[in-house]
């Protein structure tokens, strides 16, 4: 049952919340800035590296359909605890793979282990944000994803720095793994029982059933699907940035890898930068306004990174890029959380929609690159971006008369 939060209790949760999405942020980019090394010590091409992308997109895919399963069975705080620590496993099983055994198998087992969790994991954790972001009552999520690209920044420049130092693969995934796992112990700890998390005290436990229920209700409503179409194309640009952007600038741009690491800083940077400010953006302009400006600027930065012929253009266009699609998903979340009767429900399945499609597509994004070239493919994301714009509409906040009183 849920008691009252006192102010040092609902402080400590808001901070392992941060640090819960810093940490899926610092282990996403810990893997993409990795992506060349990584291909260049198992010599493989790069359909063989959309097939490692494709294991880890499936396994991530799994985590998010049955989160809410997880969540059901365990509750959304002990569900976060075994898919961190299942997901830091896997870190450091792709750099054992790839320095340690030279084994292409194990780098796919370590992929499969760091998708299913973080994929379980991020469903979870905007559970938790949403309701932080319902206790306070001010538009907060995009400060939370702010901390996923904190994450994805520290995680970046880490990378650029092993590179430079010459670090191989599996020092530098030994190291990460072992704060994410640190800092799951921690986060545990600091985080409430709730009920609309479904983690109740066992003997206060509805039926398993009953639970399950309540977390698919979603998946009936016209809205979570609608929901889904504006998240899916910032989705696809975030998650080909984490995936394909270094390698573009490597390939494409013929650069050195380290810069490849760096404009990957750069993407993270700026997106986490408008974040920080999202809220406030928000408050004032409205979520439709906002989404459908920042889906022109993520179609001109990538537009602009397709074509540019320097790299300082390169650069400009991953920052526009990732100005853009900073907060398609945060805003998406936010207008699932509407009516707080049926946040849980509502929030898990519009983040399945969105995750499938940020860990689901840069698979896709790989085979048709084998065939017609990296920075051709991205046109792909030019559209999607556009077409994210065009159905903004959907994140309009409902009204009083539209509310529910029980999920």
């Amino acid at each position: 049952m849920d008691t009252a939060l006192t102010r040092s209790q609902f402080v400590r949760w808001r901070a392992a919340i941060f640090a819960i999405f810093l940490a899926s942020g610092l282990s996403i980019a810990t893997w993409a800035s990795r992506v060349p090394d990584i291909k260049s010590a198992l010599e493989i091409d790069k359909a063989q590296v959309g097939m490692l992308l494709l294991s880890m997109g499936i396994a991530s895919i799994i985590g998010i359909s049955t989160s809410p399963a997880v969540m059901a069975r365990t509750g959304a705080r002990v569900g976060m605890l075994v898919t961190m620590l299942s997901f830091g496993v896997g870190v450091a099983l792709i750099g054992l793979g790839t320095n340690v055994f030279g084994s292409l198998p194990v780098v796919v087992i370590g992929l499969v282990l760091f998708g299913f969790g973080n994929g379980s994991l991020d469903v979870m954790m905007n559970v938790e944000a949403t309701a932080i972001e319902q206790h306070m009552g001010k538009t907060i999520l995009p400060v939370f994803h702010a901390f996923f690209s904190f994450g994805t920044v520290i995680g970046a420049g880490l990378g650029a720095l092993a590179v430079h130092l010459g670090l191989d693969v599996a020092t530098h995934t030994i190291v990460v793994a072992v704060i994410i796992m640190a800092g799951a112990l921690v986060c545990f700890l600091n985080v409430p029982v709730r009920d609309e998390a479904l983690d109740p005290e066992p003997a206060e436990k509805p039926a398993w059933r009953e639970r399950m229920h309540v977390a698919l209700s979603a998946w009936r409503e016209p809205r979570t699907y609608a929901l889904g179409v504006v998240m899916l194309g910032m989705s696809f640009a975030e998650g080909g940035a984490n995936d394909w952007l270094a390698l573009g600038v490597v390939e494409g741009h013929h650069a050195d890898p380290a810069l490849g690491a760096a404009a990957l800083a750069v993407f993270s940077v700026a997106m986490t930068v408008v974040r920080l400010f999202g809220g406030p953006l928000v408050d004032r302009f409205g979520r439709v306004v906002v989404l459908r400006v920042l889906a022109v600027a993520a179609a001109g930065g990538i537009l602009l990174f397709i074509l540019a012929p320097s790299l300082p253009l390169v650069f400009l266009g991953a920052a526009l890029w990732g100005i853009g699609a900073s907060l398609g998903f945060p805003l998406g979340m936010s207008a699932a959380a509407d009516d707080p009767a049926k946040a849980a429900a509502r929030v898990s399945a519009a983040a399945t929609i969105g995750y499938v499609a940020f860990l689901g597509g840069p698979p896709i994004l790989g085979f048709i690159s084998n065939h017609i070239g990296l920075l051709n493919t991205l046109f792909i994301l030019v559209a999607l971006a556009a077409f994210s714009g065009l159905f903004s509409g959907a994140a309009r906040p409902l009204r009083e008369d539209e509310m529910s009183e029980k999920p």
